[in-house]
């Protein structure tokens, strides 16, 4: 992977699990959302584990950590954009969640284009989301709003506790641990539900391939991605998100997509290509506040975060949460 560009790595990640969160809808009836998340989860882990064997005993306090608070960010982000596909439309539960990375690369920001890039993505993730309505014009569940909203809450903690992951530890070891602390913390919820499949192979077949396809693959694929892009660019990358969850609802799920939602993802993918050739033509910029790992081990020691940025702010959080050497969602 360390070949691949990283702004391919989050595109593919954003193709897989979008169109993985898809067929895990398609389930719902059979094992809930509670139940559809901790089987994503399981089977995501048991695959990584099994194939990577991290080498924990010799992990310091500082990589434990760093594993089970990226473990609950996704067992945050997992179960509350479930519930939310319960209760509203995937390309509109997909859309809200979106503004917790485009908040995230909001804050951020020290530069007018990034920002500006940012407001272009809003206004096509407000335009999409107003859009997802429906042709009967029924209002959306609020409780299904309000559970996008955690979702993407969790989205933008994760996305922090990534970066953190990828300069604490080496390879993807990380997340497989942290794949483990995620299916524990929704067991008490999920087993019962996903008990029901048990007697279903079909539904545990689709699972595995949705373990695969919205988690082990695209996990994988953002590690690295953020361990070589600064996080405000890998959020703004990101708006891309709505734009094939609607794509996913329109091949999977059989929704149409009419002028309004057309030119949303115009918007949310012109702000994504906007983003990256901005960010390529101040590439000493971004290289200052994400070396890649070519040349360096990846540090072990405690990374000081009372550090002053370039924006003149202590501990500017963009300086801090991208590794300063290594080199791997």
């Amino acid at each position: 992977m360390k070949r691949i560009p990283a702004p391919v790595l989050v595109l593919c990640a954003i193709l897989s699990v979008q169109f993985g969160a898809s067929v895990a809808r398609t389930q719902f009836d059979a094992v809930g959302p509670f139940g559809a998340t901790f089987l994503r989860l399981l089977f995501a882990s048991i695959i990584l584990l099994v194939l990577l064997r991290p080498k924990v005993r010799r992990w310091p306090l500082r990589s434990w950590l760093a594993a089970a608070l990226l473990g609950v960010a996704l067992a945050g982000m997992n179960t509350m954009i479930y519930l939310a596909f319960e209760n509203i439309p995937l390309g509109v539960a997909v859309t809200i969640e979106f503004l917790g990375p485009l908040v995230l690369a909001l804050v951020q920001t020290r530069r007018i284009v990034d920002a500006l890039w940012a407001l272009l993505a809003l206004a096509g993730v407000v335009l999409l989301g107003l859009a997802g309505e429906g042709a009967d014009g029924a209002a959306l569940a609020t409780i299904g709003l309000v559970f996008a909203a955690a979702a993407g809450t969790f989205w933008a903690g994760y996305i922090l506790a990534s970066a953190q992951v990828g300069r604490a530890i080496p390879g993807i070891d990380g997340l497989a641990v942290a794949l483990a602390f995620a299916t524990i913390i929704t067991a008490p919820l999920g087993i019962v539900p996903a008990s029901a499949a048990i007697g279903q192979p079909i539904v545990l077949l689709v699972f595995l391939a949705v373990a695969v396809l919205s988690s082990a693959l695209p996990y994988a694929f953002e590690l690295e991605a953020l361990r070589r892009l600064p996080t405000r660019v890998f959020g703004i990358l990101s708006s891309l998100g709505p734009a094939v969850a609607a794509l996913a609802g329109l091949v999977i799920l059989h929704e149409r997509l009419g002028w309004p939602e057309i030119i949303a993802l115009l918007c949310v993918t012109a702000a994504s290509i906007g983003v990256t050739v901005s960010s390529g033509r101040s590439r000493g910029d971004d290289d200052a506040e994400a070396e890649p790992v070519r040349t360096e081990p990846v540090r072990t020691e405690p990374v000081h975060t009372e550090t002053v940025g370039r924006s003149g702010r202590q501990g500017d959080v963009s300086d801090t949460t991208v590794p300063p050497s290594g080199p791997a969602v």
